[in-house]
Parts: structure tokens; sequence; C-alpha cells
């Protein structure tokens, strides 16, 4: 049974899908980054100044009247909340992470018909049948 495993562990589709995973988790972490820092603030500045990352509204409040100025005061003080800026900075991020797998796999389609189209060599029999017809025709 071990030895099994370890050929089930080996095999080059399990290793690629491990290095996948490890670097579709980094890419994540990176594209997160980019959209809470970077596309985020920039959206805020054309709406006014708005914190998409703080935007929530509560549906329950422990304390009658009471008003939080973040998303964690809300949380501290047992409040319920419903983080919609946080669902849109997540689908902001889940569009550029689809469209980057578009754009890399669009790549990668091009690559592979440009390498279908691409003739092929012909093989050693082919060659050798052609120069065998030539130093004939020139007899």
């Amino acid at each position: 049974m071990l030895k099994e495993f370890k050929d089930f562990a080996m095999k080059g589709n399990f290793v690629d899908m491990a290095v996948g995973i490890v670097i579709g988790a980094a890419f994540s972490t990176i594209v997160k980054s980019f959209v809470d820092d970077i596309i985020m603030p920039v959206v805020g500045l054309f709406t006014g100044g708005t914190d998409f990352s703080n935007m929530f509204a509560v549906i329950k409040n422990p304390t009658e009247g009471a008003v939080y100025a973040t998303i964690d005061a809300a949380k501290e003080a047992g409040a319920v909340t419903v983080n919609y800026g946080l669902f849109i900075n997540s689908v902001i991020t889940f569009v550029i992470v689809a469209f980057a797998l578009f754009m890399v796999i669009k790549g990668m389609n091009a690559a592979k018909k440009a390498e279908e189209e691409a003739p092929a060599e012909p093989s050693d029999e082919v060659k050798l049948l052609s120069e065998i017809r030539d130093s004939l025709a020139r007899k």
C-alpha cells in the first residue's frame, strides 16, 4: 500500500497539480493585494473617497441606535453585519483572476494552434526516398 501511494504521489500529473495549487495560492495573494491596495483606493477616489472594504449594513444591533465606524467595531460590539463592501472586493478579485487565467489559456491555445499548423518534419525514410528519387532523376 505504501508503494502504491509512492507511485501515485510521484506521477507527473500529481506533482504538476501540487505545483499549480501552490502557484495559484501565491497568485491569489498577489491579486488580493492588487485589488485591496491598488484598485480599490483608485475606485474609492473616483467614488468620493469610499472605502469598499469597510462598507457594511448592521442587521442585528445589540445596542439600540448604536452606530459603528468599522466592521471590526461592529463585530466587537456583537452586531450582526452584512459586509457587502468585502463582497465587492471579492468579486473584483475574481474578475481579475478569471481574466488573467483567460489570457494564459488563450496564449496557450494560440501556441498550440501554431504548433499544430507548422508543417511536420518528414521522416528519415521519406528523406532517404526523396534523395533516391532526386538522384535517379538526375541520371
